[in-house]
């Protein structure tokens, strides 16, 4: 079973910054496709961030100029990089992946999520 972990969720200042990690474990071939979304209360889940295997990133037009998204997928590791933080950034974020398991089968995968907090 491949599971994904995420760290570096807490409390932060307005203009302050956090940095999100996420690893996948378990019996993984590759890597594809990581990305980072966010729900707030009362919102819809949103994509934040995301990159592939290759290194094409997306970042969302509100976190663009502010938010990083890297890693190395060989290492199936991902990072969210926060800076500048707003108090509209405060939410639930989450880490997914694609992840072609060791039965050759492409699969879909959450991490448990991890809050962020930002006071104004």
């Amino acid at each position: 079973q491949v599971q994904l972990v995420e760290s570096g969720g807490g409390l932060a200042q307005a203009g302050g910054s956090l940095r999100l990690s996420c690893a996948a474990s378990g019996s993984i071939l590759r890597t594809q496709f990581m990305a980072w979304y966010r729900q707030a209360p009362g919102s819809q889940r949103e994509l934040v961030a995301s990159t592939t295997e290759y290194d094409d990133t997306f970042h969302a037009d509100s976190v663009k100029g502010r938010f990083t998204i890297s890693g190395d997928l060989g290492k199936n590791t991902a990072y969210l990089q926060m800076d500048s933080l707003k108090a509209e950034d405060t939410a639930v974020y989450t880490c997914y992946a694609l992840i072609q398991s060791d039965t050759m089968t492409l699969r879909q995968y959450w991490g448990q999520g991890t809050q962020v907090t930002v006071s104004s």
